[in-house]
């Protein structure tokens, strides 16, 4: 008791403390929002298909060059353990199920997260720290869905598209490298590759792809959608945004692993 004024002192959280639940609760209360506003009519079509535009097109080139140097590159260091024991025939099938049920998914979602997610978080940040974002909503636009809705869908429905392009391009960099070495057709490769993969490796793929673009989607429009601090605030957003993003998506590619293990 406080001899003064007669009030009980209260025990004070540190600081620290309360800022991490604070993210917490505003985490989930601006995912929350996006599952609200996404399910409400109308949608942005314009903007999510020019979102998809930047999220697809735009990552082709990088994409192209990452899938086929990773199948190259990877049944490159992977022939000499097996040509030890005499299974160089199982190169296509190695690689097939080392891209389709990892490389692919995890591959695309990095470059992405570090290509999407620092452009998406920059650009909302530049928009936040210069007030635009504030003038939208004075006008009669919606910028909560305008922004962010349109950015996280078209990350979440890309993702997927571009994780099959890139396990394509793998396995074209594979074949080139074992059609070089063992002279093996493109008809036996892809036999040979697609032998050993069945429906649940394709679903896992396409749900992980699914579920690193909602993430990389979501964590950039928040970091960008409460940036501060002017220029500095862009920067920090761009950068936590990547980081942020590549993190969960690790831990995300742990969790779903062990779920489709134990399904297997």
């Amino acid at each position: 008791m406080d001899s003064s004024n007669g009030q009980t002192d209260k025990p004070v959280i540190s600081p620290k403390v309360d800022a991490f639940f604070i993210s917490v609760r505003n985490i989930f209360s601006f995912i929350s929002r996006f599952f609200r506003e996404a399910l409400r009519p109308p949608l942005e079509t314009k903007e999510f298909i020019r979102q998809c535009y930047m999220v697809g097109y735009k990552s082709l080139a990088l994409i192209s060059l990452t899938g086929f140097i990773t199948g190259l590159v990877f049944t490159k260091q992977s022939r000499p353990s097996l040509s030890e024991f005499g299974a160089t025939s199982w190169l296509p099938s190695l690689i097939a199920i080392a891209i389709v049920r990892a490389l692919a998914p995890l591959v695309t979602a990095l470059i992405c997260a570090g290509k999407v997610g620092s452009s998406i978080g920059a650009e909302l940040g530049s928009m936040k720290v210069t007030e635009q974002i504030d003038a939208m909503e004075v006008s009669a636009i919606n910028p909560f869905k305008y922004l962010v809705v349109t950015r996280v869908m078209a990350t979440t429905v890309c993702l997927p598209l571009l994780m099959s392009y890139t396990g394509l391009v793998g396995l074209l960099g594979s074949y080139l490298d074992v059609h070089i070495n063992e002279q093996l057709s493109f008809v036996a490769f892809i036999q040979k590759a697609f032998s050993n993969i069945n429906f649940l490796d394709l679903f896992s793929s396409l749900f992980k792809a699914m579920m690193y673009g909602f993430t990389i989607g979501i964590v950039s429009c928040y970091q960008g959608y409460n940036a501060s601090q002017g220029t500095q605030g862009v920067g920090k957003a761009a950068n936590t945004s990547v980081v942020v993003s590549m993190f969960l998506i690790f831990i995300e590619e742990v969790i779903i692993v062990q779920v489709v293990n134990s399904i297997r």
